[in-house]
């Protein structure tokens, strides 16, 4: 069975290249790897990832400045554009397969308590790699942040920027007070509806919440999923922002690029270039306005140690010299987590089952030529919902749970790759799931919005090449697993409306590996569970906060300067106080766009 789900997933890819493949007037035709490098450019951008290739598209308008785009990967995968599945780029070349320490109180199914963290490493970075929902986050998250003291970050202040990178393409939304038309970015609902997507917004109803636009007006509710798709494929912000201005004489993308540290003056304290190292060549460049730094919450901190940038004591232990002390480079690290692996069962032949529904040659064709099948689906997630525990405040908009409908499940693609990206163990997959599997089936993964516990990213050595040690310690704060619960509870509650019930839906009650010494359906219960099969949703931020000067633990000012360090400034989500509610993509280009501007407003 695999090897024909790779047969169908080779012919779909290679249908859609031969069909939509690159002519030199095509505004999505590959980037080319830059081979002549100079010694010098206005700015080098470390990342082309979320942010990065925004950032690189925007100031390369600007004709007589020089830009370098640094890339530790190559480009996107053709397979990896087909959003169903998105599981199957993880744990590939094209992902950093970053692990994290062992966890004290998440991801015990996991091999050594580690959980797996999926970051991009090519061409759009984590866009290339993610499930493509587009989802801004509450207003409150971004007025917290202006608040705070981050001046220019309030949610009035960044709503142009996200309206200027979308086109929609819903034709009730685009061109809205809060939705963009014509913008590099594509954003629009998928071209396929199940029977079980739309029990998922009739459960919602029922349950009393509204069936509405989650990035619009209010976020409280229940809707099919909004995603950077375009004609049914992945919209990455390469494919958005890169390929379109390729062609742009001022802008180098170098791909294969691994930067080994950024280069500062240790008298001066400026940012002077970067070292890289591309096919077994190091590179020194020269930056004459300034660096930026885009590699993401994890690669960003690293960077930045590897430097001599972080807390001295630990770059000293690490054998690399401190140019400047701040301890809180890598810190304030935080995340979504949740529940994976919930099944339901059902008795209608509704589901997304590969084996039997999605691997055929006439969805293949249907969908290479229409995008209109299940392969169109993001990741599987059909349906997102915003919805309060009763720890939240039911009156104001500010809900503390997002749950994501699949319209299959971990059992569904005959344990392809879902199970691998999940972290599943063989012994769980094989005492759980196997018994079930390729059944009819939903999933929802549940978890709690506003984390608040905290963790960090340090180095495990000075090797550039040696991935950083990364301890998000999930659920240090016992808030965290309370909502969590509470989340659990409200998926099963959804499960019994009569929406569901009409399809003959049944919660999977075999008690989960590791848990069966607990009372069923306890808080003790669903503690264990959620512990056991901890997933992060790959919404990692903080570890370069930004922050007023009178924040002592901003690494970075509202401005997205680095404090302390002239002409060197980061963009992504490090710079993020506090993770916004909801997923982060659309909030990473945001700041993509924004930072562009701060650029532009300095050196124009």
């Amino acid at each position: 069975m695999l090897q024909f789900r790779e047969l169908i997933i080779a012919l779909t890819s290679a249908l859609t290249w031969f069909l939509l493949g690159d002519t030199p007037g095509d505004p999505e035709g590959y980037v080319q790897d830059a081979t002549d490098i100079r010694t010098e450019y206005d700015f080098i951008i470390i990342g082309a990832g979320s942010a990065g290739a925004v950032i690189a598209n925007r100031l390369s308008e600007t004709a007589d400045w020089n830009i370098l785009l640094l890339e530790a990967g190559g480009d996107e995968s053709m397979s990896g554009q087909i959003p169903l599945f998105a599981a199957g780029i993880q744990l590939t070349s094209r992902d950093w397969q970053y692990k994290t320490t062992p966890q004290a109180n998440g991801c015990f199914g996991n091999a050594n308590q580690q959980c797996l963290w999926p970051r991009g490493k090519m061409l759009g970075g984590s866009s290339s790699i993610n499930y493509m929902l587009y989802v801004r986050g509450n207003k409150r998250d971004y007025n917290k942040w202006r608040d705070d003291g981050n001046t220019g970050w309030g949610y009035d202040d960044v709503l142009p920027y996200f309206l200027k990178s979308e086109d929609n393409q819903n034709p009730f939304l685009a061109g809205t007070k809060y939705h963009g038309k014509g913008g590099y970015l594509t954003v629009g609902e998928v071209g396929f509806r199940s029977p079980l997507g739309a029990a998922f917004i009739q459960g919602g109803v029922e349950m009393g919440y509204e069936n509405r636009d989650y990035n619009g007006e209010f976020q409280t509710g229940f809707m099919f999923s909004q995603g950077t798709v375009r004609r049914g494929s992945r919209c990455s912000t390469s494919k958005a922002f890169l390929r379109p201005v390729r062609n742009r004489k001022n802008l180098h993308v170098s791909m294969y690029s691994h930067v080994k540290k950024i280069l500062i003056n240790p008298d001066t304290k400026e940012a002077t270039g970067v070292m890289f190292e591309k096919h077994g060549k190091v590179y020194v460049v020269t930056a004459t306005k300034e660096v930026v730094l885009s590699a993401g919450s994890v690669a960003s901190p690293q960077i930045l140690m590897l430097s001599g940038v972080g807390p001295a004591a630990h770059l000293i232990e690490k054998g690399i010299t401190p140019i400047l002390d701040q301890p809180y480079v890598g810190e304030n690290l935080h995340d979504h987590i949740g529940l994976i692996g919930m099944v339901f069962l059902l008795d209608e032949p509704y589901s997304i089952v590969s084996a039997s529904r999605v691997m055929s040659l006439p969805v293949l064709l249907n969908y290479t030529l229409f995008g209109g099948t299940a392969m169109s689906l993001l990741g599987g997630v059909e349906g997102v919902a915003f919805v309060n525990s009763k720890y939240a405040d039911a009156t104001d908009d500010w809900p503390d749970i997002q749950l994501h409908f699949g319209s299959g499940s971990d059992i569904s693609d005959d344990g392809a790759a879902i199970r691998y990206a999940h972290g599943t163990t063989d012994e769980v997959w094989n005492e759980y799931y196997k018994p079930i599997v390729n059944k009819d089936s939903w999933t929802i993964f549940p978890y709690f919005l506003r984390p608040k516990s905290r963790g960090n990213v340090l180095l495990k050595s000075n090797d550039p090449y040696d991935k950083p040690l990364i301890n998000p310690n999930y659920f240090s704060n016992p808030d965290d697993i309370q909502v969590t619960i509470e989340a659990v509870k409200f998926c099963l509650a959804l499960s019994k409306t009569d929406a569901f019930q009409k399809v003959g839906t049944k919660f999977y009650d075999k008690p989960f590996p590791g848990c069966e010494d607990k009372q069923l359906w306890t808080d003790e219960y669903w503690e264990c569970w959620i512990k056991s099969s901890s997933f992060t949703l790959a919404h990692t931020v903080g570890t370069c906060k930004m922050g007023p000067d009178s924040d002592p633990t901003a690494v970075v000012d509202p401005e997205l300067n680095f404090r302390g360090i002239k002409n060197l400034r980061v963009a992504d989500t490090s710079i993020m106080p506090s993770v916004p509610s909801g997923n982060t993509n659309a909030a990473t280009i945001m700041v993509g766009e924004k930072a562009a501007d701060l650029i532009k407003k300095t050196w124009l």
